[in-house]
This record gives C-alpha cells, sequence and structure tokens, in this order.
C-alpha cells in the first residue's frame, strides 16, 4: 500500500435511506479505482461493504463497514452505514470520524425519511455534504422534479456539479471542465449550472468576486479552490452529482469530485476536543501536525470471540507507529501498538504507520470503548471530544436467560453488544426483575438477539418489558411525620416536616433545606433526602419511580440520644408519602413522534388506527412516488406493537421512525387500570 501524506486523503461516511443503493455504489467506486478485481452484488451476499454472516442473510447492511481506495495520487477511506431507520444511530458513530458524507439518494423512491435526518445530522455536526442521485437509469423523467425537491427541502444551494446526458449513459461537468459545445444534458443547462456554481462559491471571496465582474476574467477551478472549501465548510454550498452504480455512469466523475473538490482533513471543520470536564472544561485545539503528540479518536469497536477487541481510530495529530506505546484516556498503564490495520471489509491489511488524517485500526486491546482518546503522553491525559448525540433508545425487551445460571454470562454478551453499538442501552427494571435490552426498534433488537446467538453462542429468551411509566405530582402540600420506636435500650426518634411541589416535566428532582436553628442537626438532612429518594424509587400510586417533583425541608425535631440516621430516612420516606397523597399524585407515560410512510391509499386506515389508540396525527406530506409521511404523536404504550400492525394494514410497503418526545400525563381510565393491575398482582 503506498504512503500517503494528510493533503492527500479524503474521508467520507457513505449515507442514505435502504435501497439507495449505498453498497453498490461503493462497489463501483473500488472496481473503477482498481481495488477490487471484480465487482460484488448485494443480491448475491458478495459486495464486500456486507460482509458478515448476518448481512448475507438479511442482505442489507447492518453495522458500518471500512473501505479504501486509492485514486489520482490521493487515499480516499469510505465508510458504509447502514439504511434501515432502526440503525440510524450506527450510521451515526462514523461521522466524528470524517470531514464529509456522501448522501445517496434513490432517483426512483426520492427523499426518504432517513435522507433527512442524515443530511441534517451532518450539517449539525458540521460535516462537508455531497449528494449523489443514484439509479438515474430509468428515471429519467423524475431528476429535474428530484432535484427541484433537493432544493426546496435543503436549501437553494444544493446545484449540480455534473448532469446526466439526454442518453444516460454519461454525465456532463458542470465545474472542473464545463467548456461551450460539451454534451447536452438531460435537463437544465451545464454552462448555467457552472455560472451558479461560480456564483455560489465568489461570495466567500470578494476580492475574486471583484476581479470576476469587473475585469471579467476567467477563474480557474484552481484559483476557487479556497472560496469553494470556505462554502462546502459553511454549508452555503452542498454538490450534487448523478449516478448509475448498476450501469457504471458518473463513477469516474464521482471519484474526481471527492478527490478535487472534497475537502482533505487540513481544509475541513476541525473537531473540538476539550480538556477537563464540567466547569472546567476547556477547547483544546488539535494542530494536524505529524511531529506531534499522538491525538486519536476511538469511533468504532468490534467485538469477535476469537479475534478479541478491534477499534477503528482516526489520527488527528503526531504519527502512530507499529512498537509505540499509546495511553487511553485517563489509564496510567499504556498499550502496545503490535500492529496497525487498513481495514478492506473483512480484510486487515497491516501497515507500518498512520498519518494525521487517516483512519486505521488496533485489535487486541480490551479497554477500548468508543469514544476514547488515545495518546502517547499524560499532556492529553483529559483531552477528549464531546460525546456524540445518539437517538435515544425507546424499545425494549427484556431478556432473561433458557438456562439456569447462564445470567453473568447473558450479562456479558449484552454488555459487548452495547460496546459495539451505543445506540442500544441495558437498563434494569427492579420492579419486575427484568433486564431490558433497548434500541430504536424491533429489528433494531432482534439483530442484537441474533448476533448474540450467532457470534456469541448464547440464547436467552425475551419478553415485552413493562412500559417504563413514571409517577408525579400536580399540587403542593405539606406533611408532618414522626418515627419514634422503642425496643429496650436505645430507641429511634427523628421527626421531619415537608412541602412537596410539582416541578416542569422533565426537571428531574430538587431537594432544599430550610431548617433553621438545629431542629434537625446537619448530620441529619443528607439521611431525610435518603428517604425521599428511596420512596420516590418505589413510588406512591403504582410502584412506578417519581420525578419533576421539588421537596423542602422545613422543620423537625431530634432526640439528643435517640436520633439516628436511619430514624430520620424513615422519617423522610414517611413525610414524604404522606405529602404526595395530598398533592393529587398521577401517573405519567412516554409520549412518541412517530413518521409513517404509506402509500397514499393507506393513509386513511394510519389515521384511523391512530385515533383509535389515543394518538394524534399532526400532519401529512407528500413526498413523491405517490407516498405520503404521516407525522403522528401517540403514547408509546399503545404503538409499541406498531410495526406489526403497520405490515398487516399496508401489506407489509410502510415504514415507519419513531422518537421519544415526552411525558404526559395518563388519563383517569388509564391510571385505574394500571393502579388495579398493580394491586391484583400484590
Amino acid at each position: 500500500m503506498a504512503e500517503f501524506i494528510t493533503e492527500q486523503i479524503r474521508n467520507l461516511a457513505v449515507l442514505g435511506h435502504t435501497g439507495s443503493g449505498k453498497s453498490s455504489l461503493l462497489e463501483a467506486l473500488l472496481f473503477r479505482a482498481k481495488a477490487i478485481a471484480q465487482k460484488g452484488r448485494v443480491d448475491k451476499g458478495t459486495n464486500h461493504a456486507d460482509f458478515t454472516a448476518q448481512e448475507k442473510s438479511h442482505r442489507h447492511s447492518l453495522e458500518p463497514s471500512f473501505l479504501n481506495l486509492d485514486f489520482d495520487n490521493h487515499h480516499i477511506n469510505l465508510i458504509d452505514t447502514p439504511g434501515m431507520p432502526d440503525f440510524f444511530g450506527r450510521a451515526l458513530l462514523p461521522l466524528p470520524g470524517v470531514e464529509s458524507v456522501l448522501l445517496v439518494i434513490n432517483a426512483s423512491t426520492g427523499i426518504e425519511t432517513l435522507t433527512q435526518r442524515a443530511f441534517e445530522a451532518a450539517r449539525t455536526m458540521g460535516k462537508v455534504v455531497l449528494i449523489a442521485i443514484n439509479h438515474i437509469d430509468g428515471n429519467e423523467e423524475r431528476l429535474p422534479g428530484l432535484l427541484e425537491e433537493i432544493q426546496r427541502r435543503f436549501g437553494p444551494r444544493c446545484l449540480p456539479v455534473n448532469l446526466p446526458t439526454a442518453s444516460l449513459d454519461d454525465v456532463v461537468d458542470c465545474y472542473l471542465h464545463c467548456e461551450e459545445g460539451a454534451a447536452d444534458s438531460l435537463f437544465h443547462s451545464a454552462m448555467s449550472a457552472k455560472d451558479d456554481l461560480i456564483d455560489t462559491v465568489l461570495e466567500e471571496d470578494e476580492e475574486l468576486m471583484e476581479v470576476y465582474l469587473e475585469q471579467g476574467e476567467c477563474l480557474s477551478p484552481e484559483q476557487l479552490h479556497a472560496p469553494l472549501e470556505a462554502a462546502l465548510r459553511m454549508g452555503h454550498l452542498v454538490p450534487v452529482c448523478f449516478t448509475s452504480a448498476e450501469q457504471e455512469v458518473g463513477i469516474g466523475s464521482l471519484l474526481e469530485i471527492i478527490t478535487k473538490l472534497m475537502p482533505s482533513p487540513l481544509e475541513a471543520n476541525p473537531p473540538q476536543f476539550v480538556k477537563g470536564a464540567g466547569s472546567n472544561l476547556t477547547p483544546v485545539d488539535v494542530t494536524q501536525n505529524a511531529s506531534d503528540h499522538v491525538l486519536a479518536h476511538v469511533f468504532r469497536i468490534s467485538i469477535d470471540p476469537f479475534f478479541g477487541r478491534m477499534g477503528v481510530f482516526r489520527l488527528y495529530q503526531g504519527t502512530v507507529t507499529v512498537g509505540m506505546k499509546l495511553f487511553i484516556g485517563e489509564g496510567r498503564k499504556p498499550f502496545k501498538v503490535t500492529h496497525i490495520f487498513k481495514l478492506q471489509g473483512d480484510k486487515q491489511i497491516g501497515v507500518p504507520q498512520a498519518v494525521p488524517g487517516d483512519i486505521c485500526a488496533v485489535a487486541k486491546v480490551d479497554e477500548l470503548e468508543v469514544g476514547a482518546v488515545l495518546h502517547d503522553s499524560h499532556d492529553e491525559d483529559q483531552f477528549h471530544l464531546p460525546e456524540l448525540n445518539l437517538p435515544q433508545p425507546i424499545f425494549g425487551l427484556a431478556v432473561m436467560p433458557k438456562r439456569r445460571g447462564d445470567e453473568q454470562k447473558i450479562a456479558e454478551v449484552l454488555h459487548k453488544l452495547v460496546a459495539e453499538d451505543p445506540s442500544l442501552s441495558l437498563a434494569k427494571n427492579d420492579a419486575e426483575g427484568q433486564m431490558i435490552l433497548q434500541g430504536q426498534g424491533d429489528l433494531h433488537l432482534q439483530i442484537a438477539i441474533e448476533k448474540a446467538h450467532d457470534v456469541f453462542n448464547v440464547d436467552m429468551d425475551t419478553d415485552k418489558p413493562a412500559v417504563a411509566y413514571r409517577e408525579t405530582i400536580t399540587d403542593s402540600a405539606t406533611a408532618r411525620y414522626r418515627h419514634k420506636k422503642q425496643s429496650g435500650g436505645s430507641g429511634q426518634f427523628g421527626e421531619v416536616e415537608l412541602t412537596v411541589e410539582p416541578l416542569e416535566r422533565g426537571a428531574g428532582f430538587e431537594f432544599v433545606s430550610k431548617v433553621v436553628g438545629g431542629s434537625v442537626p446537619g448530620q441529619y438532612i443528607p439521611a431525610v433526602e435518603k428517604g425521599i429518594k428511596e420512596a420516590m424509587i418505589s413510588g406512591a400510586l403504582a410502584g412506578f419511580p417519581m420525578q419533576d417533583i421539588k421537596v423542602c425541608l422545613l422543620d423537625g425535631k431530634h432526640h439528643s440520644v435517640d436520633s439516628k440516621e436511619i430514624a430520620f430516612v424513615m422519617a423522610g420516606k414517611k413525610a414524604f408519602l404522606d405529602a404526595v397523597a395530598q398533592a393529587t399524585p398521577v401517573i405519567l407515560e412516554p409520549v412518541v413522534e412517530m413518521e409513517v410512510v404509506v402509500a397514499q391509499e393507506h393513509v386513511g386506515d394510519i389515521t384511523g388506527d391512530i385515533s383509535s389508540c389515543r394518538g394524534m396525527v399532526c400532519g401529512t406530506q407528500a413526498q413523491g412516488n405517490s407516498k405520503v409521511v404521516v407525522s403522528v404523536e401517540a403514547p408509546l404504550a399503545t404503538v409499541d406493537d406498531y410495526s406489526t400492525r403497520l405490515k398487516s394494514m399496508t401489506g407489509g410497503d410502510g415504514q415507519f421512525s419513531m422518537t421519544f418526545a415526552r411525558y404526559d400525563i395518563t388519563p383517569d381510565n388509564v391510571q385505574k387500570s394500571l393502579i388495579k393491575s398493580v394491586r391484583e398482582v400484590a
């Protein structure tokens, strides 16, 4: 493998809705650059990005995979990502390691649910976005309208850098090589598109704009490079290109766009490393100099039962070489770099070193976690990147061992799954005695359970978990309680007066002491708070945890001999429960926002079903291709089986995505039913 310097490296994560052709497009790019001898096919399970047994079986990308190619004296790292909405969290994981996002849109289906979310996430993180309209063959009538829709949804600065020819067997360049007399494009004018691009780029450089307007000079792409990169960084320009991965149309043009227009690691928005924690957090500048201290960020973990833990890292400064020692975060003990790998699908290719800007991997280092920072000096012990904002898990499965005694084994495997995929999470329902695996949807969780069986050889039973209800209060109230116990010898005595009042939804818990004069000695005030928190865990109505409550300790009494910490714990707990009983307690339920994508003829079925399950339709929007996006809010308890219902209503044609919105008060009949069911169990 040839050696490259930072300026020659390009890093792109490839995102797009399932069916957009991401994996096929990657095959075409690799084949054109002669990185592979033969193109693989997704439908035959031979493509290089989807190499795991699960991906071959499901015929879908399920995890980020890493590929690379060399083209025109540049080294391009490409990261394929899953396109199903359930795996959007996994698709976001590689973004900290790249400068650019290649957003692939299927010309036949247009902008879909995940397309919009991916574009917004990329721009929020300051990534340059390049849009590729794929599958142009056979969709010539849709292309002009799709470009207009992209500009309407993502902004008017989404401008074509090439256009398909009338025969759809090639593309016409609109920027790098555009000249009068070029082949006719299917729609629009290449020269007009070039003028739009130049006008947009020149807005970033007033001096060049003056030269262009006043002197009438023709400006070359080389002269425009600096303002072009500024426009890309700021999101003032989003290039759009056209491809057909199947027919290999526009593939060479796309490679040239990546190498000549997409930013190098030195030109992109730099990541903001920080040092310290809490109020002492301070920003840190990264030099990207090969001779400085090593600073690398681990953004992907994979765990194999035979080969151990492998971490994929992006190197930001310094040079990592085989044999050197690196620290992980604030760890005091370094590990030795025995191998450095470039990943090519399922292949691990050893390299002698990694330079700033490159993406490489190290293996068999058990301490690696997603988000870990690797460095070679204790000066960088507290350096880190802000945590990636992943979608909140909203679906859950209760998991339990099939065989008695496998509890520890299952816990270890579940923690490995979460380490690989932080968009999964683990929770424990103490009231039900359940271990809950939480994720983005049914498929997300089923794939994880399947992997536990196929890869880690662990079998587990699953069940629908209890919905994560909560309790709170709606009024203020005051209560006083005396805990007194005498059983020979020293007794227990503690008396507490407190008031409770509701907080805003999502505020959590607040405890304030207004005790004066020592009626409750200072050493016992934490015991009062402890008793209150214990009561909040068990709830007051139906055993659900309590939230959004402020408690103010007003007064109390103590005894010089009999007062003990346990007495004030009990007094605090009982006084709190007495006050809550007077403060109109209610049960809260999680409410979710949903986007349901269905054919026009199914919209009536969807809206009727949502209304029947206490949901609310917030709006509809035509998506093209006779599809409609229905925006919905509904209680999670009524839609936790929605995938099954949607398949039934649409014959398997509908899709939906779901995110947590807030907690709302349950209706009286639901609250009474929940309380009754708890009492019957008791």
